[in-house]
């Protein structure tokens, strides 16, 4: 038997949290010092929250940003920023965690899915096809740190007068054509859970360019907002309504306070790494990788391999892994991935909060979407050959040139 291609081990770890150390501690002990400050509203004096809402602007160029409790949230802040509810439709992509369809019920719309291709994000011909009367935005999801294709994507919008929002909570810091992604729609959300490039633990960043829309955004985030004397900076001229309580808490944002500081450095060496295993792999005879619209922008995290068949997906990991490289198939049909449509249950089986199933049962909505899980055959068929690695930034280059070894010499063989 051959000496295996993996002979370094590879680093077992996240992405950005691993960046976390004295200085994030430092941060939450300095606040938990101070008790009375742990609150994020007080009589007009800046908090946590607010300093790290600046930042966040003046980070990415947005005119808004609102720290609040998830990445969820934000996406619901984005979509009531722009009065999506009741009777609208959505078109959400057929591969992203489910909480991209759950923010768009969570107003009282309904989530259309559409196909991705090799992109492993938004299909636009497919978006075009799933545009109905009911149709009133789309949110393009940049699934791995991979920017989908805007330019098609925000054409099709531009041409229907449909709002885009952009889910950016799997790729902080990507950008498309120089600039933030998101930074150029309606409306982009950002996670912070413990699995994102940045991690305050928990949380998620709201962003929007209009002045009202990010009004309607902080009253979806907190419906007590207005009874308290904050240091927002909002000229409030939209007339306040009652929805969710998402507010963004301040240990939280003490630590994201300085993970934004490493945002930088953190995807220097994601982005190097990534860049350096592509360049070592020889030319495919049985994969291609998944099709990047700006490499550039790239987050550079994850690499994957879409075999040419799902019978040269299993035998290329079953070599990879006597290579010592486990990747495991991006698509397993009995693994509930709650990134693949067919296992949001919830959705498919259009199930509500109450009986009545809203929002598929307003009285508002008169469409007739239908849900099923053999629904987009061409998204279940390229997650089904695909194989994804992952970079972090314990990783070295030596990983990277084993890594290309092991899947150069795999192609080869098969």
């Amino acid at each position: 038997m051959s000496e295996k291609a993996i002979k370094t081990p590879l680093p077992n770890a996240g992405l950005g949290w691993t960046a976390i150390d004295q200085q994030e501690i430092d941060a939450v002990t300095n606040l938990l010092k101070t008790p009375e400050k742990l609150f994020r509203y007080d009589e007009g004096e800046k908090r946590q929250c607010d300093y790290l809402e600046k930042e966040l602007r003046d980070k990415t160029g947005a005119h808004h940003a609102l720290f609040v409790a998830s990445g969820t949230a934000a996406l619901a802040c984005c979509l009531s920023a722009y009065e999506l509810g009741p009777g609208d439709e959505v078109i959400v992509p057929a591969y992203t965690y489910i909480a991209t369809a759950a923010a768009v019920c969570d107003v009282g719309a309904v989530p259309v899915i559409a196909e991705i291709d090799n992109s492993l994000g938004l299909d636009p011909a497919d978006v075009e096809r799933k545009i109905t009367p009911y149709t009133k935005a789309i949110i393009v999801v940049h699934m791995q740190g991979v920017p989908a294709k805007l330019d098609a994507i925000r054409a099709i919008a531009d041409k229907h007068n449909l709002i885009l929002i952009e889910d950016c909570c799997q790729a902080i810091g990507a950008t498309y054509h120089g600039d933030f992604c998101g930074i150029h729609s309606h409306a982009f959300a950002w996670s912070t859970n413990y699995y994102k490039v940045l991690t305050s633990g928990e949380g998620g960043v709201f962003f929007v360019r209009d002045d009202d829309a990010f009004q309607r955004g902080l009253y979806q985030s907190d419906s007590g907002m207005t009874m308290w004397k904050t240091s927002i900076e909002s000229v409030l001229k939209v007339a306040a309504f009652s929805r969710s309580g998402a507010r963004g808490n301040e240990v939280a944002a003490a630590i994201l306070r300085v993970q934004l500081t490493k945002l930088d450095q953190i995807l220097g060496k994601t982005r190097g790494l990534k860049k350096l295993l592509l360049s070592k792999l020889n030319k495919p005879l049985h994969y291609s990788l998944q099709y990047v619209d700006d490499p550039e922008g790239d987050c550079g995290f994850s690499v994957t391999f879409i075999a040419n068949s799902q019978e040269e997906c299993k035998k290329m990991n079953e070599l990879l892994v006597q290579e010592g490289l486990s990747l495991g198939s991006v698509y397993d049909a009995g693994f509930p991935d709650r990134h693949i449509y067919a296992n949001w249950d919830s959705i498919m089986n259009k199930k509500g909060a109450t009986p009545l199933n809203y929002p598929w049962n307003d009285p508002a909505y008169k469409g007739n979407v239908t849900y099923s899980k053999d629904m987009c055959p061409q998204t279940l068929d390229i997650l089904s050959r695909s194989l994804r690695f992952t970079i972090n930034i314990k990783m070295t280059e030596q990983n990277m040139l084993e890594v290309a070894d092991a899947i150069n010499k795999v192609d080869a063989a098969m």
